[in-house]
């Protein structure tokens, strides 16, 4: 049986004089990490950005004053119309036929009136002469004071029926563009159901809502710049004309309204809009939203300085779409660590690569 006693000794002794050499040599220094990392810069403060819908600050709904079956509808949605002009019609039958007995009844009452008169006239000649008495004049002469009261009325009733006639045509009172169609042809409406939504285009506005932490930016902002979704370069002015005193039940926020100055032509009613505040012409720095980090005492931001990390805590005056505003704790230039600035440690050698900002965070 082979004795392998030799063996393994021999190997024990190479291995013990293998780790007494590898006791006595520095191990090697570990290898810098590379980061990503972006100067700190100063952009103009701003504040929120809302988006909104172009609407015309006079808007309406248009409704016959009588009631009816419509006849005849003469103008569809987007129509630009003019003061006066015929939109719709209800059936004229039954105004015509009201309108012919309110004259009637006006004839009627003229001739009343004027037979009244006639006795009156009579008998205020006879009493002179002493062959009626007082009594009997008094009771023609109250006849008469009734026949002028009835054909008062009678008058009054006939040009309400003219009137009503004339409601059987519905237009508006000023240029306009019809914006909704809200009832058609050979449907019976009541008075006051809206049948046409019209807008004014001269004065032109943005609808958005504002949430209440906001509402002070809003009231205190300087400027309001308005710019179109279909044509971004356009830049527009706006100032704030109304906000609502009390919030939306469903979305809590606060409906308020921009009034355009001077829209061009390109602005049409329906399209989207943004409104962006600026509270102030004051500048911040920016830095991405992937460099602010918590580790448990507040926002920080790790820089690259002289090859090494270094922990610089800020104080962040809002989050943006485009990044983070800072109020305070880093300077401009610094070169902020963008990427996996959670996983280093202060003093920690690191490779600094620049990177291009980016022109929007999504």
């Amino acid at each position: 049986m082979p004795n392998f006693a030799p063996r393994i000794a021999t190997l024990l002794m190479l291995a013990a004089t293998t780790l007494a050499g590898c006791g006595s040599g520095e191990a090697p220094p570990p290898a810098s990490r590379a980061v990503l990392v972006q100067a700190a810069g100063n952009v103009a403060t701003a504040g929120g950005i809302y988006t909104g819908e172009i609407r015309a600050r006079h808007e309406v709904d248009l409704a016959f004053r009588v009631g009816g079956k419509i006849g005849a509808r003469l103008v569809d949605a987007g129509a630009e119309i003019k003061a006066g002009q015929p939109l719709a019609r209800l059936d004229p039958a039954d105004l015509e036929l009201a309108a012919a007995a309110a004259r009637a009844q006006l004839s009627a009452a003229e001739s009343e009136q004027t037979t009244a008169r006639a006795e009156r006239e009579r008998y205020a000649g006879l009493l002179a002469k002493k062959f009626v008495s007082q009594a009997a004049f008094d009771a023609k002469d109250n006849a008469w004071n009734s026949a002028q009261g009835r054909l008062e009325q009678a008058r009054a009733q006939s040009r309400i029926s003219g009137n009503q006639a004339a409601y059987g045509t519905l237009s508006s009172e000023f240029p306009a563009v019809v914006t909704a169609v809200l009832a058609d042809a050979g449907q019976v409406v009541s008075a006051g159901q809206a049948v046409l939504r019209v807008a004014r285009p001269e004065e032109k506005e943005v609808a958005i809502a504002i949430p209440e932490s906001r509402l002070a930016e809003l009231k205190a902002a300087k400027t309001l710049a308005v710019s179109l979704w279909a044509d971004p370069k356009l830049a527009l002015r706006g100032e704030l004309r109304e906000l609502s005193p009390a919030a939306d039940p469903a979305t809590r926020t606060y409906a308020a309204r921009i009034r355009i100055l001077q829209p061009p032509p390109e602005v049409r009613l329906g399209m989207t809009a943004r409104v962006a505040v600026d509270s102030s012409a004051e500048s911040t720095l920016l830095v991405p939203l992937s460099a602010i980090i918590d580790l448990g005492q507040g926002p920080l931001v790790r820089v690259v300085k002289d090859g090494k990390v270094v922990s610089r805590p800020v104080q962040v005056a809002r989050f943006r779409e485009d990044g983070a505003a800072l109020s305070g704790g880093l300077e401009a230039g610094e070169l902020v660590i963008i990427n996996g600035s959670g996983k280093l440690v202060d003093g920690q050698e690191v490779q600094a690569r620049p990177v291009t900002a980016p022109e929007r965070q999504r």
